[in-house]
């Protein structure tokens, strides 16, 4: 391990005496961290440390690990293109089944390190702008990566708890009673935070590693934060920006180096270094791949019914998902490593890749009535899957089958990433329609997640969804 890396490891156990961690951070009364505050933004290299503390951090989190408690899994689970192998664990089965209990404790780990997360890119950002120690391009690009990852954060608490406390400091009192925050002011303060990280943020990866955010990678959520408002212009002006960049990204004909470490379609990853150098695959890897040797430590399968909707000469079929005989179940295989301990590291586990850029721009443009250019950017990831292209077999399609194609051309290349599919239901209305029609036990009202029992008894002003 490098001597940067096992700095910034040191950091990292530095940071919670300033960032009071996990859910109980509202209710600790705050240490007096005047002195570490001043040996971590004592200079650039510390200050830069701390942050990288936080991106290794972002491996430890529950929602963004991509492990069991992760927004991956278990907004999948609420999906429909995986299952639990077994129904021993509750907890799971209820996202499963979309009959969450206010006391399911993975949903709580979702909104405790969710928050945990805000508060330390708060206390980052406080600590950057108190520090007269630090340069001022330094200090630029640090803010950009705060206000970046504060963004991405509160993008996924928005859209699965819908309103929710807006905690933008480290004033421990206030944030004990934070009421919740309508959608549309969360919504403002994300765009915010992502137009101002544009602004300080530098387009190149500065150590070589796509592990750090850059100016493409705000520009990359913005647009996807525009197409879940409808604001289809800004989505596609985004997108496009992101698209234009042919000298950093492309779409990969390569399947199987797509999830590779620093592959030429990511934007943006998370590198398994954050959990310290003792394992060396992403969790991603871990939980979905169906070990042909250890199989009874598969947890999770592919719905029988999303592999169908596959044509044969997809590659995305042939290269992504796996079949277990043992288990008679498919898995998904976008990662190719299940458990490793080895450097250099093969993989990094994706959050922000091309694909979705050309999926985004998609949408916006056939939405806008622009069907020639959402069939081209339909027809980039359909080329790169082997699939017959629109332009040839409909290019008269009309705008409604168009965007169908779109949805289902994202449940092709998103499953098993971030909750794309859960997301994309509900943001299009849908969920009642494809959800409900298996599930005696839906209602409208599972759309969103209930706010944490736990969370409540703690903090009086925190309301309960509708349905809870």
């Amino acid at each position: 391990m490098t001597l940067k890396k096992l700095n910034s490891i040191g950091i990292l156990l530095i940071i919670p005496f300033i960032l009071i961690s996990c859910e109980d951070f509202v209710e600790v009364e705050a240490p007096d961290n005047k002195l570490v505050q001043d040996v971590v933004f004592s200079s650039d290299a510390t200050a830069k440390s701390a942050m990288t503390g936080i991106y290794n951090q972002l491996f430890l989190a529950a929602f963004a690990n991509g492990q069991r408690s992760s927004v991956t899994l278990l907004s999948g689970l609420s999906a429909d293109n995986i299952r639990n192998i077994y129904t021993t664990n509750i907890t799971r089965v209820q996202f499963e089944q979309n009959e969450l209990l206010q006391t399911n404790s993975s949903n709580l780990d979702i909104w405790s390190s969710a928050y945990n997360m805000i508060y330390m890119t708060n206390a980052l950002l406080e600590g950057v702008d108190n520090s007269e120690k630090i340069t001022p391009d330094v200090k630029k690009q640090l803010e950009g990566e705060a206000r970046f990852i504060r963004a991405f954060t509160y993008f996924y608490l928005v859209n699965l708890y819908g309103d929710v406390p807006m905690v933008l400091t480290t004033n421990y009192r206030d944030n004990q009673l934070a009421t919740r925050s309508p959608i549309a002011e969360v919504y403002t303060q994300v765009i915010n935070d992502l137009q101002m990280a544009m602004e300080l943020l530098s387009p190149d990866y500065l150590d070589g590693e796509r592990t750090q955010v850059n100016k493409y990678a705000a520009t990359a959520l913005l647009a996807r934060v525009h197409l879940f408002l409808e604001d289809w212009n800004q989505a596609e002006t985004l997108s496009s920006q992101v698209i234009s960049e042919t000298s950093s990204y492309e779409l990969l004909n390569e399947l199987d180096n797509v999830f590779l470490a620093n592959s030429e379609e990511a934007i943006w990853q998370i590198s398994p270094i954050g959990g310290g150098g003792l394992m060396t695959n992403t969790n991603d890897g871990n939980i979905f791949i169906i070990d042909p040797v250890f199989s009874f430590f598969a947890g999770f399968q592919l719905e029988d019914e999303f592999v169908t909707i596959f044509e044969e000469n997809d590659r995305r079929l042939s290269n992504w998902i796996g079949y277990n005989e043992g288990k008679d179940a498919f898995f998904a295989h976008k990662y190719k490593v299940w458990n490793s301990n080895t450097f250099p590291i093969e993989e990094y586990s994706m959050v922000l890749r091309l694909a979705e850029q050309f999926l985004i721009r998609a949408e916006a443009r056939a939405k806008k009535g622009d069907i020639t250019g959402a069939i081209e950017d339909l027809d980039a990831i359909r080329k790169r899957a082997g699939s017959a292209l629109l332009s040839e077999i409909n290019p008269g399609i009309s705008q409604e089958e168009l965007l169908k194609e779109i949805f289902e051309e994202r449940r092709k290349e998103l499953f098993t990433e971030w909750g794309h599919r859960w997301l994309d239901l509900k943001r299009t209305g849908r969920t009642s329609e494809i959800l409900g029609s298996n599930n005696q036990l839906w209602e409208p009202t599972d759309e969103l997640y209930p706010i944490p029992a736990e969370e409540r008894m703690k903090n009086p002003n925190l309301s309960q969804n509708t349905g809870y």
